[in-house]
């Protein structure tokens, strides 16, 4: 199976997807070692953050494994079932839950946004930019990337200085930090997420609320859609 780069987003996705097949027709074996990062990327002509993505993916699912200083193998047990298995909808929110959560995002968050650009300290900018930075440091492991996520998102909300809107962001940190945590790691972390977070911070920085609600905005659609794609994608002959 050749290798095609990949032109556009969901970028994740297509990789994790090409791998997949390398490994359901044979051209990676059970035991044989995985091209490098840096092959990868210049294979499939994306950042190596996708590829950390993708191959985090496999990890997950048990089919390669990662041996510190000497590279991913694919495993000797191979389990075709556990890749085929991943043909299933892998998003476990139902479109339900997640809708709630965008309306949610859209009318308390994006207000909280509005109020930081006007009254954040440079306490609270720097509470942003430290979350921000560890997102930045925990991008190759989506559970580490969501719990920064979520506090770069409570900071917003403090930067607020509205103590109802921070309340209520703590009160629900448990589903907020759940729904994170399902979109980054079935969507996984890709470049447009992290660039997405880091002008969300630069826009309440430069005091411009307008284009931190479009970033967002933005952001949330994107998800949506790649969502959409998720749970409508065909599921092999006899899945239940």
């Amino acid at each position: 199976m050749a290798i095609k780069t990949i032109q556009k987003q969901n970028v994740v996705n297509a990789v994790f997807e090409q791998m997949k097949g390398k490994l359901l027709d044979g051209s990676w074996p059970p035991g044989c070692k995985l091209p490098s990062e840096l092959e990868l990327t210049r294979s499939f002509n994306v950042s190596r953050v996708s590829i950390r993505s993708a191959v985090q993916r496999l990890r997950d699912l048990g089919v390669v494994l990662t041996q510190q200083g000497k590279g991913t193998f694919v495993a000797q047990n191979l389990n075709q079932d556990s890749l085929l298995d991943a043909q299933k909808p892998i998003m476990h929110l139902s479109q339900e839950e997640f809708l709630d959560m965008m309306v949610f995002r859209q009318t308390v968050e994006f207000k909280c946004m509005e109020l930081a650009v006007v009254n954040a300290t440079a306490e609270d900018i720097l509470a942003l930019e430290q979350a921000l930075n560890r997102m930045l440091i925990n991008k190759d492991d989506y559970k580490k990337y969501s719990q920064a996520d979520f506090d770069f998102h409570l900071a917003i909300a403090k930067a607020s200085q509205n103590k109802v809107f921070y309340k209520v962001m703590k009160s629900i940190k448990d589903i907020y930090y759940y729904y994170l945590e399902e979109l980054n790691r079935a969507l996984g972390i890709t470049l447009e997420s992290v660039e997405a977070h880091i002008k969300v911070f630069m826009a309440i920085k430069n005091r411009d609320s307008s284009k931190a609600v479009a970033v967002l905005n933005e952001a949330m659609s994107e998800n949506t859609l790649a969502i959409e794609k998720l749970k409508n994608r065909p599921r092999p002959v006899g899945a239940p």
